[in-house]
């Protein structure tokens, strides 16, 4: 929002500049984020808090300046006619009936107080100079005199009010009421809106007027043919606006404000305020107030001790200090207790965020200046503990970022249908969820990865490696809400050409089919390389994987025998699903299953003295055979000078028969002692030979 800092020194007497004032309020928590303009027509740029709207005007911002600078503030005190003689009413029934002009409130707990004033005989012509001009310094559009005082009165002191013609309002009366359902309304902007029984509307004797704390309606709007007025200001529920703004996808600066709690004592003082600014530009006669009050609503006093003040801060303000930073925001203390040891503060109408002790405490620390109390450190006896996990996690972070990967955080909370399919745990749904789109806890990692994923390709960013370690949550067999740590990675399959073997072409558009498998390949690598960080004797891999994966390019981890990552390539109907722009790899790690392992250590190993064999054997094999049975087959020999045994080359197609392909298989024979002989290679490959035959392989010539 934007202030005029002329506008503010109107309340304050300041000495200072322009620019110490930006930064003396912005120390605060006031925060002016730029400054534009020059003399009168200088404007901050402010960054109000959404709990402060007593803040988001010049009158409140003044408050704080004056209690910044120790300098009086100036009261808000309108010069109207003195004929007018107060009228008021409060009850149950929430009507002032013996007076100029009857209001009816059939909602007192929506609708606590409401005030209005009539203005008879008086002139709609364009705004006063000054008024006019500071409204656009505001950016805010000059309209006539009597909806620009409103205006000027909601940025003056920050309490909305509207203006109705008053011979438009059929039946002499207003009433506050909930809307009948299908009842139409069109609003200020020219909008014809259907009203349903959630929403609260002032009306007349036989229609709606108004949408309450949002919009005024068109049919009853100040027009130049005008000379009777109706000046309205109320205090409405916060929660009834917010549901009514959003249903009417309706955001107005009134909404803006009584969403966040307006100042219900300033009811009659923004009248009095709006009919002054008329009066003054445009004539006429002034009515007697109607303040119809159903309810009050004070706060409850609060108790601020003078040593959990000193025990918070650290600081050493004496009692007086803290009762004149409070006084001059508006609170009004009494001591009590010896010395003044505490005090009872009664929290001020504007001050709708104060509620507890803790929140003196701030409004003390933030005036009296966070950078006046001396840097400690907070009492500590022991020494620094390190999290269980916390060299592993690291460890897993840094091999992460080493390969590409950059962190990445997702939403905790994922839709009903995306925990069905993408885990089989009992989820945790909330009580109050935003949508359907975030109803349950997640169970796994990649609905958000996946929607990370998109998020980026959707913005044409196609080399996306993304990971994210975090909690998942579930309910366990015995109803025991439980929290493992997963780890999730996601890459697009562009991201692999620079992991892809020299010579593979990537075709990302006409999905081709052995670019995707090649990269499947460098995906595992990836995968296998986070693994290796950890002690593990055998680790092996099988097909045993969600649904919401590849059949054909997805794996399972097995280390010693439980199962501790699934990853591959999202199925196409998922993908198609989610509309993604290409195929993307994910891969989820149970970290919980993981850390149980502990970190390999590294361990030096002298470089072999004597020259390594290679031996290359091609075979042709069924499509039901892997490659780990050809590793489990080979290894059953426990030929001691095999050093590796790994696939070079799979070829299908061409002179290969359909459910076949060829795969070109090579050994490494290496001893520590002594140069290998030709008979002992031979010897060996024979035995390696037979081991493959054994699995049906056909050996190529």
């Amino acid at each position: 929002m934007k202030i005029s800092p002329q506008w503010v020194r109107e309340f304050v007497d300041l000495t200072v500049d322009d620019r110490r004032l930006a930064e003396d309020l912005t120390a605060v928590g006031i925060a002016a984020e730029g400054i534009s303009g020059s003399g009168a027509d200088t404007v901050f740029e402010m960054e109000i808090g959404t709990n402060r709207p007593d803040a988001m005007n010049h009158y409140g911002v003044a408050r704080e300046t004056a209690a910044i600078y120790d300098l009086p503030l100036k009261p808000i005190e309108p010069k109207l006619p003195s004929a007018a003689k107060a009228a008021s009413s409060s009850g149950s029934s929430g009507t002032a009936e013996a007076v100029p002009f009857p209001i009816t409130v059939e909602e007192p707990q929506l609708c606590p107080r409401f005030t209005a004033r009539v203005l008879r005989g008086t002139r709609i012509q364009p705004s006063p100079e000054k008024i006019a001009r500071r409204l656009q310094l505001l950016d805010q559009r000059p309209i006539s005199n009597a909806v620009d005082a409103t205006n000027y009165v909601l940025w003056e002191i920050g309490k909305p009010t509207h203006v109705f013609d008053l011979d438009l309002l059929e039946g002499g009366k207003i009433i506050v009421r909930k809307a009948k359902d299908g009842e139409k309304l069109k609003t200020l902007d020219g909008v014809e809106r259907k009203l349903t029984s959630e929403d609260l509307v002032v009306a007349d004797a036989k229609k709606p007027v108004g949408l309450a704390g949002v919009m005024g309606g068109y049919d009853t709007m100040i027009t130049e043919k005008t000379r009777n007025v109706l000046i309205e200001s109320a205090w409405w529920d916060p929660v009834t606006i917010r549901k009514t703004s959003r249903r009417h996808a309706l955001h107005t600066d009134a909404s803006h404000r009584f969403e966040r709690g307006a100042d219900f004592e300033s009811t009659v003082l923004s009248c009095d305020r709006v009919a002054e600014l008329i009066l003054e530009s445009g004539g006429g006669e002034l009515g007697d107030v109607v303040d119809v009050v159903s309810k009050r609503m004070d706060q409850a006093p609060v108790v601020l001790r003078v040593s959990e003040v000193r025990r918070i801060l650290g600081g050493n303000l004496d009692a007086a200090q803290m009762f004149r930073i409070l006084k001059k925001l508006g609170f009004e203390l009494i001591p009590e207790g010896q010395a003044d040891a505490y005090f009872r503060v009664r929290i001020p109408s504007w001050r709708l965020d104060v509620e507890r002790e803790i929140d003196l405490i701030e409004e003390v620390a933030r005036l009296h200046g966070y950078d006046k109390f001396q840097n400690t450190l907070p009492a500590y006896s022991g020494a620094v503990i390190e999290l269980p996990d916390a060299a592993k996690e690291a460890t897993l972070r840094k091999r992460a970022l080493a390969l590409g990967y950059n962190e990445a955080v997702s939403l905790t909370f994922i839709s009903h249908a995306d925990a069905e399919e993408f885990s089989s745990a009992k989820v945790l749904e909330l009580e109050n969820p935003l949508s359907e789109e975030a109803s349950v806890m997640r169970t796994s990692m990649a609905p958000g990865m996946l929607d990370m994923l998109a998020w980026n390709l959707n913005r044409d960013s196609e080399d996306v490696r993304l990971f994210e370690m975090a909690h998942v949550y579930e309910l366990s067999a015995s109803g025991e809400r439980i929290e493992p740590r997963r780890a999730c990675l996601g890459a697009t399959l562009t991201a692999v050409k620079g992991s892809l073997p020299a010579g593979a072409v990537l075709d990302v558009s006409k999905g081709d089919q052995a670019t995707a498998a090649e990269a499947f390949r460098s995906f595992k690598g990836d995968v296998e390389n986070l693994l290796a960080a950890f002690e593990c004797d055998n680790l092996t891999f099988d097909r045993q994987v969600a649904e919401y994966l590849h059949p054909g390019r997805s794996a399972r981890a097995l280390l010693n025998g439980a199962p501790v990552a699934q990853f591959g390539q999202i199925h196409p109907e998922v993908a198609a699903a989610r509309k993604l722009r290409q195929d993307v790899f994910l891969a989820e790690i149970d970290l919980e299953r993981l850390y149980q392992q502990g970190l390999r250590k590294a361990q030096f190993r002298p470089l072999p003295k004597y020259p390594a064999v290679e031996r290359d054997f091609s075979f042709i094999f069924a499509d039901s055979v892997s490659f780990e049975q050809m590793q489990k087959a080979v290894g059953h020999l426990r030929l001691g000078e095999l050093r590796d045994f790994q696939p070079v080359e799979i070829f299908r197609g061409g002179a290969i028969g359909a459910g076949k392909y060829s795969i070109l298989l090579r050994a490494t024979l290496q001893s520590a002692e002594r140069t290998l002989r030709d008979d002992e290679i031979a010897q060996w490959s024979a035995k390696i030979v037979a081991a493959l035959q054994g699995l049906g392989g056909v050996q190529r010539t």
